[in-house]
């Protein structure tokens, strides 16, 4: 016998996530993984200088660099021109993300960090164009005119494809803790549980950068992480190196 039930359609049962929204999760998950090919694990933004220097030296002492890096410094100015790219693409005001893009890759302070969210920018952008094609894409690009930085790939990118930015600044935050976590565990060194540990203490910091850097203008672009800075730049010169910076 034919029976019948009153469970509710997939989508309610999913919380109400339409199809739209599952697109974009499932482009974020992929854009924004480890295994997206970036090549974000040849980069420590710095982190390989502050373990030999002895900044960082065991779990704790990491966490309290990364928060700073986070919040204060390189972290906190990334979600800002994220923002600010998303919000320029979405409004098509291409003068505006030509001068967005120009003030980012003129912001990072040393030579290594420009190659770094320079050469993952191109790829960022070569990768996910070629995968997942989007009308206007091109042009977006083209008004840049320029080197895109990271930050600016990602924003640009996702604004074509209409992903709302709230989501998008959570998972590029993530992204971004999560590489420097794996840098710090090959160089202190620490196990995979101490390194999940950190990621579970960064949670609440990155939700609230996430949400400060999307209301942010970027007059309010700010960093005082010297010393992160200062790693950037003497990680130039270090004598023996993993990471490209």
């Amino acid at each position: 016998m034919l029976t019948t039930t009153n469970e509710p359609p997939r989508s309610e049962a999913w919380g109400g996530m339409t199809e739209s929204e599952a697109a974009s999760l499932y482009r974020l998950m992929t854009w924004l993984s480890p295994s997206f090919p970036v090549g974000a694990f040849s980069y420590s933004s710095g982190i390989e200088w502050a373990v030999e220097a002895g900044d960082i030296k065991d779990a704790a002492s990491l966490r309290d660099w990364l928060a700073a890096m986070l919040s204060d410094g390189s972290g906190f100015c990334d979600g800002v021109f994220l923002a600010q790219t998303h919000q320029a693409t979405m409004a098509r005001d291409l003068a505006r993300l030509r001068e967005i893009a120009e003030l980012a890759a003129a912001f990072v302070p040393s030579r290594e960090r420009q190659l770094e969210t320079t050469t993952q920018g191109r790829a960022f952008i070569d990768t996910a164009r070629a995968a997942w094609p989007s009308p206007g894409l091109d042009e977006i690009i083209a008004a840049c005119d320029g080197a895109i930085v990271y930050p600016v790939a990602v924003g640009l990118v996702s604004a074509t494809h209409d992903i709302p930015l709230p989501p998008v600044l959570h998972a590029f935050f993530h992204a971004v803790v999560s590489n420097w976590i794996s840098a710090g565990a090959r160089l202190v060194p620490l196990g995979q549980t101490d390194s999940q540990r950190l990621l579970a203490a960064l949670e609440a910091l990155v939700g609230a950068t996430a949400t400060r850097a999307g209301a942010a203008s970027l007059d309010d672009l700010a960093s005082a992480t010297f010393r992160a800075d200062l790693a950037s730049l003497r990680h130039e010169t270090q004598y023996t190196r993993l990471f490209r910076s």
